[in-house]
């Protein structure tokens, strides 16, 4: 069981890191099964998509957000809290991890409210209530959480962006790291060399330079959220064997935010 003054790590797992050759849930469950507290974050925008085509719904974003009305709401919580989440935990208990799936919506852990009406019903995070996972922690679980949040009189689900939740949770959580699961080496300078290290301030200037851009930026703006409260912050190519392993053994790769 987790005791309680041990911090854990929370992974943000992302559609583009579970390929073939991938190794990341083998790693999760042989850190939870050597002890160590871990919290899985999961996105799931693949999926979503082909079951948004499937449905004849058109997949649209805005300024790389899913936009999403009430059809695509069913839609993207039935495969995020649903599908990906169950698939998620099916597999880690598979390999032995004391698996649960849950999403933002329980408990209230993640709070949002609608904030641009071009987007429709998804979310910015406005508050984490962390209790249920600390509990899940302290009596030895793996927490699996879907990326759904729930306005706060809890009256409408909403979507939200993965690598934000993982941010919040982690921040809330005062995890020791957060570890970002890409298809990329990391972060990378205007002329494509990795960054083995940043400050927040520095993560901040390659986000307002449009240096990082796309999928990096919400993974940086996490960073920088986890930093603030003593969370340091590693981005990785996941879909290497062991990568994830590597890093949770103390090895040097990717991209490291730091205070």
């Amino acid at each position: 069981m987790t005791t309680p003054h041990e911090r854990p790590t929370v992974i943000k797992l992302g559609g583009s890191t579970l390929g073939a050759h991938d190794t990341s849930l083998r790693d999760i469950a042989a850190a939870r099964r050597e002890g160590q507290p871990v919290v899985v974050v999961h996105g799931g925008g693949a999926t979503i998509s082909a079951w948004l085509a499937r449905a004849g719904i058109e997949a649209r974003f805005v300024r790389g957000l899913r936009v999403t009305d009430a059809a695509s709401l069913e839609i993207v919580v039935a495969v995020l809290a649903g599908l990906v989440n169950k698939t998620l935990v099916a597999e880690l208990s598979a390999l032995g991890a004391p698996a649960i799936g849950l999403s933002g919506a329980d408990s209230m852990v993640l709070q949002a409210r609608r904030f641009d009406e071009d987007l429709g019903f998804v979310g910015q995070i406005v508050r984490v209530n962390p209790y249920a996972v600390e509990e899940l922690l302290r009596l030895g679980h793996l927490p699996v959480i879907a990326p759904i949040a729930i306005e706060s009189d809890g009256k409408q689900l909403l979507n939200t962006n993965a690598d934000t939740a993982a941010g919040e949770i982690a921040a809330a959580l005062k995890a020791e790291r957060l570890v970002f699961l890409t298809d990329v080496e990391g972060v990378l300078d205007k002329e494509k060399r990795l960054l083995p290290r940043l400050t927040a301030a520095e993560a901040q200037s390659l986000i307002v330079a449009g240096t990082a851009a796309g999928g990096m930026i919400p993974k940086l703006e996490a960073a920088i959220r986890a930093a603030a409260a003593g969370c340091a912050t590693r981005i990785i190519d996941g879909t290497h064997e062991s990568a994830l392993a590597s890093v949770l053994a103390g090895e040097d790769q990717g991209t490291t935010v730091g205070l």
